[in-house]
């Protein structure tokens, strides 16, 4: 079932935008199946669950961080991620430098923007990219790879529309700079996000089914 459904949202999806599969709180069972099935591509929300999954599952398994990340639990993805999504906030970027450090390597990010007007999503504020982005020039240990936005949980089209159609026109102004990734699109409105210009998309539980 997985396997099939895989199948039909890769067949719906453009070439150019990459599929994240969101396999936070599924068991490990589910993700391999997905990843029999050609995904290599999964997202985790809880820095303990990343972890301990990466430890079992196949090391070819390119892991996305997508939840709100506290800085104590950077070292417990660190050496795993392979691109965090949700950074809002500059201490969380010296943290991220100074930690990555520690272990040689360069972490991959994108900055979350927030792009909605509801007050429970976090993110910076979209008046604010161009400074953060000049500020991220100081770390030598982050790389800033593009954006990321979450639209409102709406069934306002027209509102979802116009809030992927800003983070897209955000992203176009720095397009030149190498910030290339549009992260935007989830389950319930990845189809709009396309629409909009996404060239990355997070989808769980179309693929997973629902959350039990």
């Amino acid at each position: 079932m997985i396997a099939e459904r895989l199948k039909e949202i890769r067949m719906e999806l453009p070439p150019d935008v990459k599929l994240v599969a969101v396999s936070k709180f599924k068991p490990v069972e589910d993700i391999l199946e997905a990843y029999e099935a050609g995904q290599r591509a999964f997202a985790e929300s809880r820095p303990q669950e990343l972890a301990a999954k990466a430890e079992v599952l196949p090391n070819d398994i390119e892991w996305h961080f997508i939840g709100h990340l506290q800085t104590n639990k950077i070292k417990l993805i660190l050496p795993y991620v392979n691109l965090i999504q949700s950074v809002d906030s500059i201490h969380l970027l010296e943290e991220l430098d100074r930690q990555a450090s520690v272990l040689d390597r360069t972490v991959d990010c994108l900055l979350e923007v927030h792009i909605s007007g509801e007050e429970s999503k976090q993110g910076f504020a979209p008046s604010e990219i161009a400074q953060v982005v000049e500020e991220c020039r100081r770390f030598r240990h982050i790389n800033i790879k593009g954006f990321m936005g979450m639209a409102s949980l709406s069934g306002d089209e027209n509102l979802i529309h116009s809030e992927f159609k800003a983070l897209r026109q955000l992203a176009d102004r720095f397009g030149n700079a190498g910030l290339g990734i549009v992260s935007m699109g989830m389950t319930s409105d990845y189809r709009i996000a396309v629409q909009e210009g996404t060239n990355l998309v997070r989808i769980g539980t179309a693929i997973f089914g629902n959350r039990i």
